[in-house]
């Protein structure tokens, strides 16, 4: 993946550019044939948590009954603000289980205010406020509906986490080539940026199950990742937009006419995945005005901007 790199974003502060960087972004047409690429769209990479709306399809196939806001945060990165965390706990509560249940890594909430009450009121971390426990906690709640045990949900060999596999592999259309541990200690799959494209044009233009989940993520765009992010803001800017960031440089975005889009940050920045997003979204066909607010990444000097992040493509 390294060696087919190329800038995808030049960060410039005083009329200089500072620094660059570099990966592969892919745009598809309505069609799904290539509307523009640059870099490797066809190197095998890791989703992170951009992949957690295949992974809802997969809990809806097994029976997970959640819809709308529920859904939503069942394929979010949220912020654990207070309103986050009360969806998470009433999908467990419906399922019978509690926040105790969770095998997510703890954490404190993204949302930096959320994260400063907690340590003003004595609290730690706790899997509840990190950010993945949303889709942890809707993994549980598919295991009680299924049938399966819920003690160990996280194992690669767990009857969800292989029909997981296989709905990523069927909506990428890329077989699954390698397994890791995500961060939040559930199993992770491989697939390409194309592939990740391909998968997110059916959760916003497609059928059945994907669509449903697609559906849920654009029309509570806020429970997807929260205040002030930039998923959700995207979604809130482009109506139908099915959009998901990922850790280490990942997003994906979905377009109600079939076209979508994907990119991987090579040196896993989240600074430059805004300007680039923006960027391909254009190139897909998206008005630049809708995304010119969200795609801004001021640099900083003394507190003012002095520069900003902006792609090196689109219009």
């Amino acid at each position: 993946m390294g060696a087919a790199a190329v800038p995808l974003a030049r960060v410039l502060r005083g009329g200089l550019v500072e620094s660059v960087h570099t990966g592969h972004v892919v745009v598809l047409a309505p069609d799904g044939s290539q509307r523009f690429a640059l870099g490797d769209p066809d190197a095998t990479m890791w989703a992170r948590s951009s992949l957690k709306p295949l992974q809802a399809v997969a809990m809806l196939r097994a029976g997970l009954d959640v819809d709308g806001a529920e859904l939503a945060l069942v394929c979010a990165s949220h912020n654990a603000e207070p309103a986050h965390l009360d969806v998470v706990r009433d999908i467990l509560a419906a399922a019978g289980l509690g926040a105790d249940d969770l095998r997510n890594t703890p954490d404190w909430p993204l949302d930096p205010d959320s994260a400063w009450r907690r340590r003003a009121d004595g609290h730690g971390t706790e899997p509840l406020t990190q950010n993945c426990s949303g889709k942890h906690a809707g993994m549980l709640a598919t295991c009680v509906a299924a049938g399966w045990p819920t003690q160990d949900y996280l194992d690669p060999e767990h009857p969800l986490q292989v029909a997981t596999r296989d709905v990523v592999g069927e909506l990428t259309g890329v077989p699954v080539e390698l397994a890791t541990v995500d961060g939040c200690g559930a199993p992770l799959f491989s697939t390409t940026l194309r592939g990740l494209a391909r998968s997110f044009a059916a959760l916003a233009s497609g059928a059945g199950l994907p669509r449903r989940t697609g559906r849920a993520m654009s029309t509570h765009p806020w429970h997807v990742a929260g205040t002030g992010r930039d998923a959700t803001r995207f979604m809130e800017a482009v109506p139908g937009l099915v959009a998901k960031d990922g850790a280490d440089g990942v997003y994906a975005a979905g377009l109600p006419d079939g076209g979508a889009v994907a990119l991987k940050i090579l040196d896993g920045s989240s600074r430059p995945r805004p300007a680039v997003l923006a960027a391909a979204l254009t190139v897909a066909g998206v008005d630049r005005a809708l995304v010119e607010a969200v795609a801004l990444t001021p640099v900083l000097g003394h507190g003012r901007a002095v520069g900003e992040v902006v792609a090196t493509f689109g219009a």
